[in-house]
């Protein structure tokens, strides 16, 4: 009979110490930032849960005495719910690591990442009555370190001085991948005079669609791209059915299968214009603080990669001008040697024939001759008549020193008609 009475006081004072430690972890996790939240029953019914628990859920769904389910229906497909059902039914409690879980629906749907802990309640017979939630959210930490890779990744391409496109390309394909649901990026690039956007890396919109923007005007209301360029800022469109920036696009969106684009422009140091940086979403949405941050990073990163490529494109361009202007005056330099040598060859020639002149009229100037040169053609030449000369057809003509060497250096069958200066042989063999 007294054992009775002492079990029941140790039941009772069981339940009077669960329900103190309850109320403990309620004012312990009151203003922490860690998740709280205390549910009861088989449907998980939320009793109590701390501001932190209801922020992360976002705070328009703050409130409690409403099934988990009922307030976070997007939790039911994802196992949650079935995780709660597990430790309700067995009693043993569970903790993840680093989960993943999409918070929301529709445009303001989020990607969040958790420890938490489901702990069973008891009443004062050890029967579970419910559950206790006990979490950290780690979004942050577990995107800033996939961030962190991809970002050193991307840093270490540009430093190797990879191809612009395959930056830009991968840095696309990195951003589709960091990001919590489907998105789809496009870099454009600024064309010298930043009045026109053109094509530099968009890995999965369609080909027809990067063909019909490639070369847009920068301008107010020309789409997001177009307008954040000419702004110089951030042009979000969360909805493209019904912003007047796309009503010029919004057929070739739709075919493309395209609701919402957050444009960011891309600018280099000194503030000039180097292209935009787009997030596409296929449903409308709304950029949270995260998306924001990483499109501030990757067009910060995207500026870094043109600017490199610009010093690249200027080097190479100086460089190959620097290899024009030296192979012109290498050819300068060749072409001057050869004219030198050509006039060196004509000059001794010139003199060889000048010599063999002088020999030749000294030679013959005791033959019969006529008193003027023969060779000065319709207009006649009153020079005294010095040297003979013939061809290898057999004619012979007497002429002065200027029309003789004429006619040696200009027709090739001419030669001074004398046997003791080698005449014709002279001619055959020269």
């Amino acid at each position: 009979m007294t054992a009775v009475p002492g079990q029941r006081s140790t039941a009772a004072s069981s339940a009077v110490a669960g329900q103190a430690a309850e109320e403990d972890l309620r004012a312990l996790f009151g203003q922490s930032i860690a998740v709280f939240a205390s549910l009861a029953g088989s449907t998980h019914v939320v009793e109590s849960a701390n501001p932190a628990f209801f922020a992360a859920i976002g705070g328009e769904r703050a409130r409690t005495g409403v099934a988990i389910a009922e307030l976070m229906p997007e939790l039911a497909d994802q196992g949650f719910i079935a995780l709660l059902d597990e430790v309700y039914r067995t009693g043993e409690p569970y903790t993840g690591r680093d989960a993943r879980v999409v918070l929301g629906a529709g445009p303001h749907a989020r990607e969040a990442f958790f420890d938490f802990t489901y702990e069973p309640r008891r009443d004062a017979s050890g029967t579970v009555t419910g559950i206790i939630v006990i979490g950290v959210e780690t979004t942050q930490v577990k995107h800033a370190q996939r961030l962190m890779v991809e970002h050193r990744a991307m840093l270490e391409q540009i430093a190797r001085q990879a191809p612009l496109t395959e930056v830009l390309g991968g840095m696309a394909r990195c951003i589709e991948n960091l990001a919590p649901q489907q998105m789809l990026v496009s870099v454009l690039l600024a064309d010298p005079d930043g009045r026109h956007l053109r094509h530099g890396a968009a890995p999965s919109l369609p080909d027809f669609y990067n063909e019909a923007i490639d070369g847009i005007a920068t301008g107010e209301g020309v789409g997001s791209c177009g307008t954040a360029a000419h702004r110089r800022e951030p042009v979000i469109v969360t909805d493209i059915a019904t912003d007047p920036f796309w009503d010029d696009f919004r057929d070739l969106a739709e075919q493309a299968g395209l609701a919402a684009c957050w444009s960011t422009p891309i600018l280099a140091r000194d503030g000039g214009l180097l292209g935009t940086f787009a997030m596409y979403h296929r449903t409308p949405r709304v950029p949270q603080d995260t998306d924001l941050a990483l499109a501030r990073v990757f067009a910060g990163t995207a500026a870094l990669a043109i600017e490199r490529h610009h010093v690249e494109q200027a080097k190479a361009a100086a460089e190959a001008r620097a290899r024009t202007a030296h192979e012109e005056l290498a050819k300068a330099v060749r072409a001057e040697r050869q004219l030198r040598a050509e006039a060196e060859h004509r000059a001794a020639a010139a003199a060889d024939l000048a010599d063999r002149m002088r020999v030749a009229a000294a030679a013959q100037a005791a033959r019969p001759h006529p008193e003027h040169c023969q060779l000065g053609g319709a207009q006649g030449c009153t020079a005294s008549a010095r040297i003979k000369v013939a061809d290898s057809w057999g004619d012979a003509a007497w002429g002065c020193e200027a029309h003789v060497e004429e006619a040696i250096l200009n027709v090739r069958s001419v030669f001074i008609a004398s046997e003791e200066l080698g005449g014709l042989a002279a001619y055959l063999n020269r």
